[in-house]
């Protein structure tokens, strides 16, 4: 049995909140690509790159998110 004060996910919007974020994604993957190139920490670097690809993604989501609201804005 559902109660009907049972809560609700709050609707997020994406924004600059979420950009930021995968902004801030890639920011630390370029930084800690960038110590472990200069401290020759493989492990490192590669925890950049990851970083990197994930910020990438982030954003792309982002993008992907914003073009459906507004065609569903549309119609």
């Amino acid at each position: 049995m559902q109660e009907d004060n049972e809560k609700q996910p709050p609707e997020t919007e994406h924004g600059l909140a979420d950009k930021i974020s995968g902004l801030g994604q890639k920011i630390i993957g370029e930084v800690e690509m960038i110590g472990g190139i200069l401290t020759g920490d493989p492990n490192t670097t590669a925890e950049g790159e990851f970083n990197l690809e994930v910020g990438d993604l982030r954003e792309d989501v982002e993008e992907d998110l914003e073009e459906i609201e507004s065609r569903e804005d549309q119609e």
